[in-house]
């Protein structure tokens, strides 16, 4: 009777029938319970005012949502925690603040993450994108365009070896003056090749660096060409002379991205790639520049100095191959460093022309094996067609297949001894095996008529397995500040050697023959070997880690990490 007294809706369904957002049936009871206490306000007291709430402004997709049934309660909005209302908050707060931040921030994060990277503010770990710096395919790509930088120049190189007897005979030279070619290579990279790798480090940097020389390596094919076509040797060995000055230093920028990108482990065998694309150009050179020769000869109907020079031009393409190649890697490497946040290849240590007085005795023991034993490989491949002529009344085609099997070989072995070296460990044990072999090719040459190819297939096996055992052990006996001066100071003296090897040559064929000169080249290897016996007991006695095995290096370059971290 109260309740109908007062004026009170009646309970049941009558009373859910509001379509108020609120309760159902607060807009009735807001309308009568109000008047009804300002005529009876000693009431007030006993029965407490109802607190009156603005509601929320429902969002889009609440108005779209279906009204619940009678039987089905509606959600209210205190369910919503406070903790969840805080994370919505800070969630909303973080997106503004990234929203302000913009610029370059924004375009490296999204030049980091993947397409379905950033999900979420606590979400898992983002992927990296393909086309970061750190992952997989990127290496792979650098790795490729590190390998065919040098493709050009080593195709170029030995453009004379695989054209001997046409050269000869179109610039009516002999031995000496066409060995002279070799020589105006190596010459000028007795310094340069040294600046080379100074410049690397303190003027241009390796990016301008490796662009610079390459630009050298290709006017200098293109004046040795035009050398060719005018009938002028001169300008011939003064082409020589501009692609020897891009050619070694080339080599340096080389090397020095190989320690910049691949560091540790990985490093014997990227130089073993590195040393296999280089040498499938030689080797295409030498099984190639003899037909496209013939095909130039064919289509001007003579031969001559005229045939010779657009035959030397068709092979500069390769050398606008490689430049390429350098400006995509330059451009990689920028960007690396740029998203990397960090300065590749420098420690921030000044870099002096008075640190060669540093170098230690091992260092220079590996510069001896390099000289020496070089001294004795490419020299002779560059008179090795006519002595398999000579020799052994090979066809001209036949001398040139074997005289580029050493660069067959390298090309598939190369890589593969860089892995053993990187699971083994034990360089100097490894030099030493290849000069041995070396030196067992060069005995079969001079005083047997065996068949070459046993002589030339040790010679190739033994070059692959010395390039990459030798090379990487300048990373190991100097700081990382001193590479690039390093392996310039060590391509500056194997081309000394190299040059007065050549010249030598020459002589020694035009006047003794071609026995003398296996001999002379055979002394060349000895020498070699003692430089390696010594170096052995050199790293023994003073503790060097040259002939470690990969395990006990590993091993202490971790616990050295760790003692620099803490």
């Amino acid at each position: 009777m109260e309740s109908s007294s007062l004026g009170l809706a009646p309970s049941g369904d009558g009373a859910r029938t509001s379509s108020s957002p609120g309760r159902p049936g607060r807009a009735r009871w807001r309308g009568c319970v109000s008047p009804w206490l300002q005529q009876r306000p000693w009431v007030a007291i006993a029965i407490p005012a109802p607190r009156l709430r603005r509601s929320p402004r429902p969002s889009e997709a609440a108005r779209r949502r279906p009204c619940p049934l009678p039987w089905q309660p509606r959600r209210s909005p205190r369910s919503v925690t406070t903790a969840t209302a805080a994370r919505r908050l800070v969630g909303a707060d973080h997106v503004a603040a990234r929203s302000r931040d913009g610029g370059a921030m924004a375009e490296e994060e999204r030049a980091l993450l993947g397409s379905d990277g950033g999900s979420g503010a606590a979400g898992p770990a983002r992927r990296l994108s393909p086309c970061h710096p750190q992952r997989l395919a990127h290496r792979l790509l650098v790795l490729a365009l590190m390998c065919f930088l040098g493709f050009g120049s080593y195709f170029c190189y030995d453009n004379p070896a695989a054209l001997q007897t046409q050269v000869q005979a179109d610039m009516k030279v002999n031995t000496a003056q066409f060995m002279a070619l070799y020589a105006w290579y190596s010459w000028p990279n007795v310094v340069l090749c040294f600046f080379g790798g100074f410049l690397i480090d303190r003027v241009f940097g390796i990016r301008l660096g490796t662009i610079i020389f390459s630009i050298f390596v290709c006017v200098g094919q293109v004046i040795f060409a035009l050398g060719a076509l005018f009938n002028a040797f001169w300008l011939m060995e003064a082409g020589r002379l501009v692609f020897g000055i891009g050619g070694e230093s080339l080599a340096v920028a080389q090397n020095t991205y190989a320690v910049s990108w691949f560091k540790g482990k990985e490093l014997n065998l990227v130089f073993g790639l590195q040393l296999s694309m280089a040498r499938i150009g030689s080797t295409v050179n030498m099984n190639i520049m003899g037909w496209i020769y013939s095909r130039v000869q064919h289509l001007l109907g003579h031969s001559g100095h005229s045939t010779l020079g657009l035959t030397l031009m068709i092979g500069g393409i390769t050398c606008l191959f490689s430049l390429g190649c350098a400006l995509i890697l330059a451009y990689l490497d920028k960007r690396a460093e740029k998203l990397l946040c960090k300065e590749q290849g420098k420690t921030g240590e000044v870099i002096k022309l008075t640190d060669v007085k540093d170098f230690s005795l091992s260092l220079w023991l590996i510069f001896l094996i390099c000289v020496c034993y070089y001294g004795a490989v490419f020299p002779f491949i560059g008179l090795g067609k006519v002595f398999f002529i000579e020799k052994f009344r090979f066809s001209s085609q036949e001398a040139s297949a074997i005289d580029s099997i050493v660069y067959i070989i390298s090309a598939p072995m190369s890589p593969v001894f860089g892995f053993l070296v990187d699971k083994i460990g034990k360089n100097i044990i490894w030099v030493l095996c290849a000069v041995v072999t070396t030196l067992a090719a060069h005995i079969m040459l001079a005083f047997t008529f065996w068949n070459p190819w046993i002589a030339m297939c040790l010679l190739g096996v033994a070059y692959s397995l010395l390039a990459c055992a030798l090379w990487p052990m300048v990373a190991f006996v100097v700081p990382e500040h001193q590479l690039g001066t390093a392996y310039g100071f060590m391509q500056s003296i194997q081309n000394l050697g190299l040059a007065i090897i050549s010249i030598a040559a020459g002589m020694i064929l035009d006047t003794r023959g071609y026995l003398f000169l296996e001999v002379f080249f055979s002394a060349c290897v000895c020498l070699s070997l003692i430089a390696v016996v010594m170096l052995y007991f050199v790293n023994h006695l003073t503790g060097g880690d040259l002939n470690w095995s990969a395990r006990k290096r590993e091993k202490l370059q971790k616990v050295a990490a760790t003692e620099k971290e803490s």
